[in-house]
């Protein structure tokens, strides 16, 4: 089984003031973020990881990449062994023609290592409204743009006129190192009941991203894959992201796990505005998200619900999770989140450092099945949207 790992790059104590608009400097740099980050994310590949994963967000405290392509391209030279993936390109904010070709050059900073390109369609409205993009047209964007996508990797020659987007006839140099092979990898996150039979009937695979109960996820799994069966297709295993906190002992684990799993929902909370559920009935294709500003829950019962299903505890702990959220999802990798909230970068690379002694070589040798359950049956259409989400993870 492969595992790859993700960071943040959160500046969680800024919060306050900038939802307060204060003037002054943070009471934590976001430089001394980046450094912290930058070291840990070195640690990756010679710590035996297989795969190093980016978040795309701009403009909030909650994940300072600056965009998931740009992020990668520098991890592309810095390391030499690592496959990597985004988790996600929120495609309606970028010109697609734009994406196509930072994809081409990051393909090929890659000199042949896999890229896992993960899609979606976003939900923060401060994000929306500072690209200038209405929140109201993301479904048709992040169509549209998947559109232009493929036949850009597909083709070296090509034009689009569509609703959003009409590109005269061009082409992305450098050309694609390993088109079809982006094209098998592209996945997409989703929340949204509507978006799975649109992914799955779009041929794409699954990014699961932590917003769901691990029992719910199964059931969307056999559900894609019966779409995806139905269309002539083969099923697909999903690629499942993870919080971990490995530590000699448990008590310390779980400590790390759950104050920091709080800090993390409650930094989704501010990002996506969810105190603001009018704000999402009011916007078509958002109208679901309501829920979450709705639903008033204590700090214990976000704790019992965003961090007790991770893995967490001494390295055997952690590995008995990781096999039980494999067989409940059928993942083929797991990318794990070692740093959110306020834990210290001293900690994180503690349990990271463990992990990697005492658990990735466990995991290497262990197979990664799709139980037979999960592999669909032709025609399906069925989806059970009564598992909400408890936060949005990207």
């Amino acid at each position: 089984m492969k595992v790859g790992v993700h960071f943040n790059w959160q500046n969680y104590t800024d919060w306050d003031r900038f939802l307060a608009k204060k003037p002054g400097p943070p009471a934590i740099s976001d430089q001394e973020i980046y450094d912290e980050e930058l070291h840990l994310a070195g640690l990756v590949e010679p710590l035996g990881f297989d795969s190093y994963w980016a978040i795309d967000h701009h403009f909030t405290p909650y994940v300072m990449t600056g965009g998931a392509l740009q992020h990668l391209t520098f991890m592309a030279g810095r390391t030499s062994r690592l496959d990597f993936g985004t988790m996600i390109v929120v495609l309606p904010w970028y010109d697609p023609l734009v994406v196509a070709d930072q994809i081409s050059v990051l393909d090929n900073l890659l000199q042949g290592r896999q890229l896992t390109l993960g899609v979606g369609r976003g939900a923060a409205v401060r994000e929306f409204d500072a690209f200038r993009v209405p929140m109201g047209e993301a479904r048709g964007r992040f169509n549209e743009s998947l559109a232009v996508l493929r036949k850009a990797i597909s083709n070296e020659w090509f034009s689009h006129d569509g609703e959003f987007y009409q590109i005269p006839e061009t082409t992305i140099r450098p050309s694609f190192r390993n088109p079809q092979r982006i094209l098998d990898r592209m996945r997409i996150a989703w929340t949204s009941p509507e978006t799975l039979p649109i992914a799955a009937n779009a041929g794409l695979g699954m990014l699961m991203t932590n917003q769901k109960s691990w029992d719910a996820y199964a059931s969307d799994v056999s559900t894609f894959n019966g779409i995806r069966v139905g269309n002539g297709l083969t099923p697909t295993q999903p690629t499942v992201v993870v919080r971990m906190t490995c530590f000699e002992s448990e008590s310390e684990a779980w400590d790390l796990m759950a104050r920091h799993s709080l800090e993390s929902s409650l930094s989704s909370k501010h990002h996506y505005q969810f105190d603001d559920p009018d704000r999402f009935r009011k916007t078509k294709g958002y109208e679901q998200y309501a829920k979450l500003g709705d639903v008033v829950a204590t700090d214990e019962a976000i704790i019992e619900k965003s961090a007790r299903p991770q893995a967490w505890g001494t390295p055997d702990q952690v590995f008995e999770q990781l096999k039980a959220i494999q067989r409940k999802t059928g993942a083929e990798e797991f990318v794990l989140n070692v740093k959110f909230g306020t834990m210290p970068a001293e900690k994180a690379e503690q349990s990271l450092r463990l992990f990697a002694t005492e658990v990735l070589p466990r995991l290497h040798e262990l197979d990664a099945p799709l139980d037979e359950t999960m592999r669909g049956t032709a025609g399906t259409a069925a989806f059970d949207s009564a598992d909400e989400p408890t936060q949005l993870g990207l």
